[in-house]
């Protein structure tokens, strides 16, 4: 991909630079016309609008291999920053600035975003969008997989994006950082949610220097969100709400979702989001910051 020359100018002594509170610079909102999780079908009747912008998430030579017609490719690394231990934080905005133009992304383009990860690179896209006030966007259910079975068209030439000027401009909401989840432990009105397996939550398969969990996590596996036996698509919205009613994950209160990376949390985040919760974060630090501090609070 050709991102525009804003990308050099993004040293690395800016790799800890917060992003700024968020302006009305690229806040867009979402619609019901323009829904958070989009069926192959209904993407496959906005093909062709200059508005639409599909954004393949998937390993470059497989995108090459084989793609939605139209869609321009984004490599999923990009969308992350490494600080120590932490594997999956919030890039700067320099650098955000940068990706975001080199695949042509303006506030009045919506974003339909795909991948054959069942959908969590996706969403790790759309909470970066989310999270810049571009609400413009939208998770194709079941990935490439859902619109290969549905039979519509497949192309093997990408689109070659005409560079924009996105300027990227962060906001507190929708993201949690080490010191959030640490005031919030124990407050009644928040609840973490734990998206790893239920072998990591409880330490049983560790991958950083402690294993566990945040204190008072419920652990709501990323994956039992999706029927494995529909394209891996999302489960119905009635069958999703008694799944996170029966753990206390409900919309009156906040939800700040988590896993090692903020990779498979994206995945919850943009599921609750979908269900209609208002409150939501994610904690991009996830367990790869939270696990390897030694000062950090751990449950098993």
């Amino acid at each position: 991909m050709n991102y525009n020359a804003n990308y050099a100018l993004d040293c690395e002594n800016l790799n800890d630079q917060p992003l700024t509170p968020i302006t009305s610079v690229n806040l867009v909102g979402r619609t019901p016309a323009t829904p958070l999780v989009i069926e192959a079908s209904d993407l496959a009747a906005r093909m062709g609008r200059e508005e639409t912008l599909i954004v393949d998430v998937r390993r470059p030579e497989t995108c090459i291999d084989g793609h939605i017609p139209g869609a321009v490719s984004l490599v999923y690394q990009d969308l992350l920053r490494e600080n120590g231990f932490a594997k999956g934080l919030l890039p700067t905005s320099a650098r955000l600035s940068a990706l975001f133009s080199g695949i042509g992304l303006t506030p009045g383009r919506h974003v339909v975003a795909y991948d054959d990860d069942s959908g969590a690179g996706a969403a790790r896209l759309l909470w970066t969008l989310d999270v810049l006030g571009h609400r413009s966007s939208s998770l194709l259910n079941g990935g490439f997989s859902a619109w290969d079975e549905a039979d519509l068209p497949i192309s093997e030439t990408l689109a070659t994006p005409s560079v924009s000027d996105f300027r990227a401009i962060g906001a507190d909401d929708g993201v949690a950082d080490y010191d959030y989840v640490l005031a919030n432990l124990g407050n009644p009105d928040v609840v973490f949610v734990d998206a790893r397996t239920s072998e990591e939550y409880s330490g049983e398969i560790v991958r950083a220097a402690r294993g566990g969990h945040i204190p008072g996590a419920v652990n709501f596996n990323w994956t039992e969100a999706i029927d494995p036996h529909d394209s891996h698509r999302l489960r119905s919205d009635d069958e999703l709400r008694a799944m996170l009613a029966v753990r206390g994950i409900t919309a009156d209160k906040e939800i700040v979702a988590y896993c090692q990376t903020h990779h498979r949390s994206s995945h919850t985040y943009i599921m609750l989001k979908h269900l209609g919760y208002t409150r939501v974060r994610g904690y991009a630090g996830s367990w790869s910051q939270w696990g390897n501090r030694a000062d950090a609070p751990i449950e098993r």
